[in-house]
C-alpha cells in the first residue's frame, strides 16, 4: 500500500470543532519548530490558548509547555537538534521515511508545493514543502481541507513519530498525538505500513532530489536544510 494513497475514513480520532482541530494544529506547528527567541516568547500565550482546549487534547500539550518553560534556552535548542536534525527516525519531513533523499521524494515534495499553490500559498526558500511545521500551519491558517487531507495521508508516519519519541521519553511525543487526535485513528493497513517503515528505515540514495530541478523555487528550499 503506497504511504500517499488517499484514505477518507469516517471520523477523527476526538470529535472536534473545526475551530479546536485548527486551533491544535496551529499549537502544534509552533511548538514542532525550532524553539527560537520568537517562539519562547509566546508560551504564555500558547498555554492559554491549549487551555481552552478539551482534556483529552489539551493534556497532550501539557508536559511540553511545561518542558520549554521549565528548561534553559539554550538546552532547548540543544535538544531540539538531537532530536529532529540528527535522528533519521525522528524527522520532521515526512516523505523522507518513505524515501529517504531519492529521486522519488522529488516527487512527493513537488506534490506537497502544488498543493499549497491551489490555495493561494507560496512556501518561501527557508523550508522543505513536506516540513510538518509547514504542513501543519498551512492547514490551521490556509486550507483546512486540503491540510487535513494532506495530514491524513501521512498517518503512519505520523504514528512512527509519535512511538520514535516517545520511545526517547521526549516530551513533544504530545504533540504528535495531539495532532492524531484530529485526523482518522490508525488502521491495520497503516499499522503494517508503520511496521515496513521501522523495519526498513529511510532508504539512501547519492543522486540527492534531482526533480526539483523542475521547480526553481523547490529547488533552492532543499538547499537551505541541507
Amino acid at each position: 500500500m503506497s504511504l500517499l494513497s488517499i484514505r477518507r475514513r469516517p471520523e477523527p480520532v476526538l470529535a472536534l470543532a473545526e475551530h479546536e482541530r485548527r486551533m491544535v494544529w496551529r499549537l502544534a506547528a509552533l511548538l514542532l519548530d525550532y524553539p527560537g527567541e520568537h517562539t519562547l516568547a509566546l508560551l504564555d500565550r500558547l498555554s492559554s490558548a491549549a487551555a481552552q482546549l478539551p482534556d483529552e487534547v489539551r493534556g497532550h500539550f501539557e508536559p511540553v509547555l511545561a518542558y520549554l518553560r521549565d528548561t534553559p534556552d539554550i538546552e532547548v535548542a540543544q535538544s531540539y537538534v538531537e532530536t529532529f536534525d540528527m535522528r533519521r527516525r525522528a524527522s520532521l519531513h515526512l516523505t523522507f521515511y518513505a524515501y529517504g533523499d531519492t529521486r522519488k521524494r522529488g516527487m512527493a515534495l513537488l506534490r506537497f508545493k502544488h498543493a499549497y499553490r491551489q490555495a493561494g500559498a507560496e512556501l518561501g526558500d527557508e523550508e522543505l514543502p513536506d516540513h510538518l511545521p509547514v504542513l501543519l500551519e498551512f492547514a490551521a491558517t490556509v486550507d483546512p481541507i486540503g491540510g487535513e487531507r494532506l495530514l491524513g495521508e501521512h498517518v503512519p508516519v505520523l504514528e512512527l513519530l509519535r512511538l520514535s519519541l516517545g520511545d526517547n521519553n521526549s516530551p513533544y511525543s504530545g504533540v504528535l498525538a495531539a495532532v492524531l487526535a484530529t485526523l482518522p485513528p490508525v488502521t491495520t493497513a497503516d499499522r503494517r505500513r508503520i511496521a515496513e517503515l521501522a523495519a526498513q528505515g529511510p532508504p539512501e540514495e547519492e543522486v540527492g532530489l534531482e526533480p526539483f530541478a523542475m521547480d526553481p523555487a523547490l529547488f533552492d528550499a532543499t538547499e537551505g536544510r541541507r
